[in-house]
């Protein structure tokens, strides 16, 4: 028989039980949340997660590990995965800010420029690359001269003034002339600083560089010719940047490589690399109008019928595409020998007609070279089949030919007219 203190008794171990459990359950709830806000405080005075290196050193800390995009609207029309690598998203707007940044240090690197003392670099480009060289040359502190012809999208021309380059326009001519963009942009490094009254430096065994090299030591400013086309720089810039991520992104998964060529330091970097680590990869020439470049990989001639007396119309290379083609060898291209397998011609309104489906069918604005290199994918798609991985360089953005390429009445005046197909019927 229970006792009434019995009955006490129970009931206040239960009640103390009920509140032990409470009391209990209460304090590991409040140690739990109180380590876990310990944790947050800690996380935020010392992030962890933030390492030195994934903050950029100025300008030149953005150049370069652009992301590869699928192009969604090619890749399901084709069947093949059409991968283009936005070269656009580089702080200059191109793949050319690589090869300018590598030309630049390794100036420095045999001082024959030395920053802050009023050095110069000078370079002959259709734009590209001037803008690039402009950018870092202010970066790093140097003055930049860029001679252009006076034929390229007045947005060029505008955007390096606004940088501080002085731009010197000139009429577009064969490499043979003394007076064409290239020529004269060595000459004027040449004579950079000659007339200077405290510049009476003489050749010295007629070692330019020895001449240079004191002159940095004295500082005194000295002009540099970047040297695009020939300076071997452009193509290490692609050889040992552009080619690894491109593997790197892809597991070394790729079918196809297809690109354009101004310089050639983009295509022979990029194949080289890639070539010995994936032996089946086909690389793909894609070159406009006016470019002799195509008939050198299929016939080994440097030609284009466009070179016939009398026939061209516009440009040193006929066609409204800028930034690639050419009609010469350059010491870049050469280092593209035994890599590229074929070629394609694209005309204008090909190009064209894609940069237009690009930017209705996904919002993807891009320029002239990037709009041959797509049409270029999609030949190579076709011919390959569904299945294929294919890689392409995105070089410029829209946004530096809307007075050209972009521009209706332009083309019109120009007697061309890209014709209005059901999705991509207008590549031939």
């Amino acid at each position: 028989m229970i006792t009434n203190n019995t009955s006490q008794h129970l009931i206040y171990g239960l009640l103390f039980g009920v509140i032990l459990t409470l009391s209990t359950n209460s304090f590991v709830n409040w140690w739990k949340r109180k380590n876990q806000d310990d944790k947050t405080t800690r996380s935020l005075k010392q992030p962890s997660d933030i390492r030195s290196e994934d903050i950029a050193d100025g300008i030149e800390g953005l150049i370069g590990n652009t992301p590869l995009m699928r192009i969604k609207s090619l890749s399901d029309a084709t069947g093949c995965e059409i991968l283009g690598k936005a070269e656009f998203l580089n702080p200059g707007g191109s793949p050319k800010d690589r090869a300018a940044l590598y030309m630049i240090n390794e100036a420095e690197n045999k001082k024959l420029i030395q920053p802050n003392i009023g050095c110069t670099i000078f370079e002959g480009t259709s734009g590209s690359t001037g803008i690039s060289i402009a950018m870092i040359a202010k970066a790093k502190g140097y003055n930049a001269w860029i001679i252009m012809p006076d034929d390229q999208a007045k947005e060029k021309y505008q955007l390096l003034e606004k940088l501080g380059a002085t731009v010197e326009k000139v009429k577009p001519a064969s490499i043979v002339d003394k007076n064409q963009f290239v020529n004269l942009a060595k000459r004027r490094a040449e004579d950079f600083g000659k007339n200077k009254e405290n510049n009476k430096k003489k050749l010295i065994g007629g070692d330019d560089n020895y001449e240079r090299e004191n002159s940095i030591e004295n500082n005194e400013a000295t002009g540099f010719f970047t040297d695009q086309f020939e300076n071997l720089a452009n193509y290490l810039a692609h050889y040992q940047g552009t080619g690894p991520e491109i593997y790197r992104q892809t597991n070394g998964k790729i079918d196809a490589l297809v690109t354009g060529a101004g310089t050639g330091g983009t295509i022979a970097g990029i194949s080289r690399f890639l070539k010995p680590l994936i032996p089946s990869l086909k690389v793909i020439l894609v070159d406009p109008p006016g470019s002799g470049l195509y008939n050198k990989v299929k016939h080994n001639v440097m030609y284009s019928p466009y070179e016939a007396e009398g026939t061209r119309t516009r440009h040193q290379v006929d066609t409204i595409v800028e930034g690639v083609g050419i009609n010469r060898m350059t010491e870049n291209f050469n280092m593209s020998t035994g890599m590229i397998d074929d070629a394609i011609r694209v005309t204008d309104e090909e190009a064209i007609a894609m940069a237009r489906y690009l930017a209705k069918e996904e919002g993807l604005f891009i320029g002239s070279s990037s709009a041959i290199n797509c049409v270029g994918c999609v030949r190579v798609a076709r011919k390959l089949g569904p299945g294929h991985r294919i890689v392409t360089i995105l070089c410029d953005s829209g946004q530096r030919h809307l007075t050209k390429f972009w521009n209706d009445e332009y083309l019109k005046q120009n007697n061309i007219y890209p014709k209005e197909e059901e999705g991509l019927n207008f590549i031939k």
